[in-house]
């Protein structure tokens, strides 16, 4: 990272840390020391800037990802480069300090977020032209750019993206909330390929719905039907398993909570199927409901990524083609491994965002 572009002149007066309940507080006026503590806590460490209705909606990323992404991206000084999720503007203000001036377009939703950041690349000197839009849609203007770069998960890569990256661009994204993907565009400039690069949990776009939205109450889901599960718990701490039943289950929501003998198990669907795992005698008790058996889809899955041969999440990459109609993740090879397809989800109106931050 540039020592002249430190990461605490792009963090607000207020950050949010998670005290195991709810996000608080942490306001530099009254404990700058606990301030800093937020924004350099370590290396793989986050600081959330922003939150709307009890939910993180921005932050500044780990800098051991940041690093890891702009790694990805493969960019050169003369580099033009769309990035799509401003925050803080610190993302950009490192694109800049490689690609050169006036070589960054950065777009953000939010028109309060874009403000602060626009405020704080002039401070930094980075001179970076900061849009107002939904990054689903690229930006067009500045096209075509030889390179793009998200900030935020996406579950399938918008078309516009592909077509606004010049044949030979690249293309880094995070995806599924679980990885991000270094894609290539083809000769022909209507398809992508590319490698997972690495595990980290990114927050979701904004104006998509995206697993674990339907809104599933699990502490009042005490009926239900029941089965026994005979899984070895201890396992689903495997991130690599973790990222293949995601792949092979991309609609399916799974959240492992607790650790040793005390752990439970959560999927959710878009539609509000839904299953709970909890320790029993022998392996564990599954209850669930809705009108897919999703326990069920688990273990088929889990079977499937055994069979072929635990693919770990290297071992996996995403294929966007026919102009972003079909999108598809593969395993150890685009053309010849085993293949899921990936469905775009329904969007939504994006989500008010408070002029203040939530007390």
């Amino acid at each position: 990272m540039s020592d002249a572009l430190p990461r605490h002149a792009f963090a607000p007066e207020r950050l949010w840390r998670w005290d195991g309940y709810a996000y608080v507080p942490v306001d530099r006026e009254a404990d700058e020391e606990r301030w800093a503590g937020e924004v350099y806590g370590g290396p793989y460490d986050p600081s959330v800037t922003q939150v709307t209705d009890g939910i993180a909606t921005s932050s500044l990323s780990c800098p051991s990802v940041v690093a890891d992404m702009l790694d990805s991206l493969l960019l050169e000084p003369g580099h033009t480069v769309l990035e799509l999720g401003t925050a803080t503007g610190w993302n950009a203000a490192l694109l800049a300090s490689r690609a050169g001036p006036g070589r960054v377009t950065s777009v953000e939703i939010d028109a309060d977020l874009a403000a602060v950041a626009r405020t704080n690349l002039a401070e930094a000197g980075a001179d970076v032209c900061v849009e107002v839009a939904d990054g689903a849609g690229g930006w067009a203007d500045g096209a075509p750019y030889d390179r793009l770069i998200a900030t935020y998960a996406v579950e399938t890569v918008p078309c516009s993206w592909v077509a606004q990256v010049r044949p030979g661009g690249r293309i880094v994204t995070p995806w599924g909330r679980l990885g991000h993907v270094a894609l290539t565009v083809a000769d022909d400039g209507a398809s992508a390929t590319g490698w997972v690069q690495g595990l980290a949990a990114f927050m979701p776009s904004r104006t998509v719905v995206v697993p674990g939205d339907a809104g599933v109450d699990f502490d009042a889901r005490v009926g239900g039907n029941e089965r026994p599960v005979g899984w070895d718990m201890g396992q689903l701490s495997d991130a690599h398993l973790l990222f293949a039943l995601r792949v092979a289950l991309s609609d399916v929501h799974i959240t492992v909570l607790g650790s040793g003998d005390e752990w439970e198990v959560r999927l959710v669907d878009d539609a509000g199927s839904w299953a709970r795992v909890t320790p029993a005698a022998e392996g564990g008790l599954a209850r669930y409901g809705g009108t897919r058996r999703l326990i069920d889809e688990v273990e088929r899955a889990w079977d499937q990524w055994c069979a072929h041969g635990r693919p770990e999440l290297y071992d996996y990459g995403l294929t966007v083609t026919d102009e972003g109609r079909v999108q598809y993740a593969w395993a150890w090879d685009p053309a010849a491994g085993p293949r899921w397809p990936l469905t775009p989800r329904a969007r939504r109106r994006p989500r008010p965002v408070p002029r203040a931050p939530v007390s």
